[in-house]
C-alpha cells in the first residue's frame, strides 16, 4: 500500500487559485499513474484529473482549462494547479493511484470556494 499526504487547500474567494500537493510514500512512485479526486458534502468521491506513468493528463469536463495536475517523480510529489475556482469547486481533495481497488485513502485537504 502507498500512503498520501495532501496539502495546500484553504478558504478562497470565486475565482482565485490555490495550488495542492501530495506527498506519496514508496521507491516506485515514477510507474504509477495518479490522480486528484474529490469529494462534496453528500456527494460521491469524484476523478478530477489523472497523471500517467508517462506524463499524460487527463480532466473531468467541469475543470477542463482550469485545473492542471503535475508531478515530480524525484520527489514522490504530484499537484494539481486550481484557477479560477468556483463555489462547485468546494470539496475535500485527495490524490491516489489510478488503479482499482485504490489505496487507502489520506485524510486529504479542505477547498471551499466562498466570498
Amino acid at each position: 500500500q502507498v500512503q498520501f499526504v495532501e496539502s495546500g487547500g484553504g478558504l478562497v474567494q470565486p475565482g482565485g487559485s490555490l495550488r495542492l500537493s501530495c506527498a506519496a510514500s514508496g521507491s516506485m512512485f515514477s510507474i504509477y499513474d495518479m490522480g486528484w479526486y474529490r469529494q462534496a458534502p453528500g456527494k460521491q468521491r469524484e476523478l478530477v484529473a489523472g497523471i500517467s506513468s508517462g506524463g499524460t493528463t487527463n480532466y473531468r469536463d467541469s475543470v477542463k482549462g482550469r485545473f492542471f495536475i503535475s508531478r515530480d517523480n524525484v520527489k514522490n510529489m504530484v499537484y494539481l494547479q486550481m484557477n479560477s475556482l468556483k463555489p462547485e469547486d468546494t470539496a475535500v481533495y485527495f490524490c491516489n493511484r489510478r488503479r482499482v481497488p485504490p489505496d487507502s485513502w489520506g485524510q486529504g485537504t479542505q477547498v471551499t470556494v466562498s466570498s
